[in-house]
């Protein structure tokens, strides 16, 4: 694409273009800008709200590879990626998945993390390489992050990703995106104007993050990673996370935090192991048992015929 008619494109997009209640933006008051962020900000969740249907079905793809023995690979370039990169780091605290379970290819690598790498999100090849090398394939869900629905470097990477038979996912800020036809399921979250023009690490980068929240926590949710509303496989790594364990095993067991506590001691740690153990009266092995038979999902192992 030449440049000039890159410039057309772009004059195009929703996302750079000005937005009128924010022409006067370095005229106004700090109240006042802040103010109007916060307006624009709360347009974010309708926005996201009108496309849950496309973002209820990528869920079902994400939870079926992850079951599956696959992967969530998000794929990003810039904001998006690094908001990707974000989400995917906090699921093994908080799930207790494997930190090779839910990756980030970022285009320029790792240290595009804190600095930008000039030109890589036009790096056609570059993406199919780093697609290649995370050994993607039909079990995996390959999801792509472009605010502008038209990033070179997600799009090729999302082809090779289908070429190799990985099922895929595209979320854009802009209606008809490019990217949205190479994609199996395409999120168009139509954000609009920013109030700084073409900043999309404001409403954009903000809907691209609640939409990431959405696909790992929801995938985990139909992967019986929770107990209600409880995290119930998260690692208690640290004191703080060590008390928020005893307290959600004493949630969901409805007992005591100095009785979860022994539990979770018993159980070395892990919160399904304690819950069970309180809820039927087992010991260890038993619980094991019972969540091993119901494939570590609490609310089937409560019930499980091997229950008493």
């Amino acid at each position: 694409m030449t440049s000039h008619s890159l410039d057309e494109v772009l004059a195009h997009l929703a996302t750079e273009s000005r937005n009128p209640a924010s022409r006067g933006l370095d005229a106004m008051t700090t109240t006042e800008v802040v103010a109007l962020m916060n307006t624009e900000d709360g347009h974010v969740a309708d926005a996201v709200r009108l496309v849950l249907p496309q973002v209820a079905a990528a869920v079902d793809l994400v939870a079926a590879a992850l079951r599956e023995g696959g992967r969530l690979v998000y794929i990003g370039a810039g904001t998006s990626g690094r908001l990707a990169l974000l989400d995917a780091a906090e699921c093994p605290p908080t799930f207790s998945t494997d930190p090779n379970q839910i990756i980030t290819l970022l285009a320029g690598g790792e240290r595009a993390f804190v600095h930008a790498v000039e030109g890589a999100e036009d790096d056609t090849h570059a993406a199919a390489v780093d697609i290649e090398t995370a050994h993607v394939g039909p079990s995996d869900t390959v999801v792509g992050l472009t605010a502008s629905g038209r990033t070179p470097y997600v799009i090729a990477g999302l082809d090779r990703a289908h070429e190799l038979g990985a099922r895929t996912v595209s979320i854009a800020c802009n209606p008809d995106s490019a990217v949205s036809a190479h994609a199996d399921i395409a999120i168009e979250v139509v954000t609009g104007p920013e109030v700084l023009t073409g900043s999309t690490r404001l409403k954009a980068g903000t809907a691209q993050k609640m939409i990431c929240n959405m696909l790992s926590t929801a995938a985990m949710v139909r992967n019986g990673k929770t107990f209600r509303d409880l995290m119930v496989d998260m690692r208690p790594s640290n004191a703080k996370l060590l008390d928020r364990a005893q307290r959600i095993v004493a949630a969901a067991a409805e007992v005591d935090v100095d009785t979860a506590g022994e539990a979770l001691d018993a159980a070395d740690g892990r919160t399904k192991v304690a819950i069970v153990m309180l809820l039927t009266g087992s010991d260890v092995a038993e619980a094991e048992a019972l969540l091993d038979s119901s494939n570590g999902i609490v609310a089937a192992a409560l019930t499980n015929p091997l229950v008493e």
